[in-house]
């Protein structure tokens, strides 16, 4: 096969192959992590790195072409022949390539690597656009010592396969070895239409091993959940440290319903968890303050959270815009955990947005997480815990920002 180097007008597509059957984790494409759908985090890396002319998701499920065009991919409905167990990837780039003959490179990016970030496509389209490559394939690399099989009732020894058990290498010593990691496989038109994801002028490219995150059972999703949350792309401006929190009361700290004794006095319920994660945030210098569309002052006097609030809001947004101005805050500041129409424009504006699991769908749409836990049962304390993760972030980000900027007066001193 001979390296045909692409014209930098080439038209290079990302295309993320989802198929609704998976038997591992049913609808695994769409399942939530970290309060984002598994297809959200790469479907955002790829158009943030703006190396391609179009981003698509291959798909037979309504469902996954939903969430798809939520995040501005466009969607090709494959078909039955190339969506059974026993499909290929090959296949299903092959079925892509035949409906749209404008596209001269195609970037594969696997839905089950959420730690992938723009810079490492932005760089892999740098080497077949403008180097001239045919195809690229990510690897990851990995210090681990093989030993050849030995299969039960084999009268034989294992063998060593990359080391000397003599002289056995210390880690920091030994380069240790590249494997593929699944992330995303680069090709030409003409490779793949021979029948190739990997030949011609072929190269690597190595990623950290931190955003190596491959999800493929159940019970790698709690590990990949705090992977992504230290290691994951979460858009084009960088994450600032929440200051304010406003939580709506009925559906988010309450679970919405009213009962009515016979004397006609209303009583909620609420959950104590949610109190606590109220209170943490308090102690943590971060202010929480609520807004209901009805007058539930008695009920929050009840509880005794200590927390400015807002009763018989019309409008939401004008309460929010006042406070966020009023304490002199920037959006990226502010969190919103909302649960119903009246708190979409809300969820819009905040820089952190959060919905209990039980929301309404146009309020699920417009947040950035959401919950596992319903309203009124421990979604407040669940989004607490994810603001603590993301400020995590932020910190660790600050610190890398400023060794690196120690590094340069270093540098420059000498």
């Amino acid at each position: 096969m001979e390296a045909d180097e692409a014209q930098p007008c080439a038209h290079m597509a990302a295309l993320v192959l989802a198929r609704g059957g998976s038997k591992g984790i049913p609808l695994k494409n769409i399942k939530l992590l970290a309060g984002v759908p598994l297809i959200g985090w790469v479907l955002r890396a790829a158009i943030d790195a703006g190396v391609f002319h179009s981003v698509w998701v291959s798909t037979d499920h309504d469902e996954i072409e939903k969430v798809a065009k939520q995040f501005g991919a466009q969607v090709h409905r494959r078909s039955p022949e190339v969506s059974q167990d026993s499909s290929t990837s090959l296949e299903t780039i092959r079925e892509f390539l035949n409906h749209h003959p404008e596209v001269d490179i195609v970037g594969n990016i696997q839905a089950t690597s959420p730690c992938l970030h723009p810079s490492d496509l932005i760089k892999v389209a740098n080497l077949i656009q403008k180097e001239g490559y045919d195809s690229v394939f990510s690897v990851v690399r990995r210090h681990q010592f093989r030993w050849s099989e030995v299969k039960k009732g084999e009268n034989k020894m294992t063998e060593p396969q990359n080391l000397n058990p003599a002289k056995r290498y210390r880690r920091q010593d030994w380069p240790g070895e590249l494997y593929e990691n699944g992330s995303f496989y680069f090709a030409k038109r003409h490779l793949i239409e021979k029948g190739y994801l990997q030949g011609g002028k072929m190269a690597y490219y190595e990623m950290r091993a931190e955003h190596s995150v491959d999800i493929d059972i159940d019970i790698d999703w709690p590990i990949a959940e705090q992977r992504v949350l230290s290691f994951g792309y979460f858009g084009k401006e960088p994450l600032k440290e929440v200051k304010l929190l406003v939580c709506s009361v009925d559906g988010c700290l309450t679970n919405g319903r009213i009962y009515v004794t016979e004397d006609h006095k209303e009583m909620v319920s609420y959950d104590y968890r949610d109190i606590v994660g109220i209170n943490l945030l308090k102690k943590r210098g971060i202010q929480v303050r609520l807004i209901s569309e009805r007058d539930c002052s008695k009920s929050l006097s009840a509880m005794q959270l200590g927390c400015v609030a807002e009763v018989n809001a019309t409008n939401k947004l004008q309460v929010l815009e006042e406070w966020q101005k009023d304490i002199g805050l920037s959006w990226k500041e502010v969190a919103y955990l909302g649960n119903e129409e009246s708190d979409v424009e809300c969820l819009k504006k905040a820089g952190m947005s959060g919905v209990p699991a039980d929301a309404c769908a146009l309020a699920q749409k417009a947040a950035g997480y959401i919950c596992k836990s319903s309203g009124g049962c421990g979604a407040v304390r669940e989004f607490t815990e994810h603001i603590f993760l993301l400020l995590e972030k932020v910190n660790s980000a600050r610190k890398q920002m400023e060794e690196v900027n120690s590094a340069g007066e270093d540098i420059g001193g000498k």
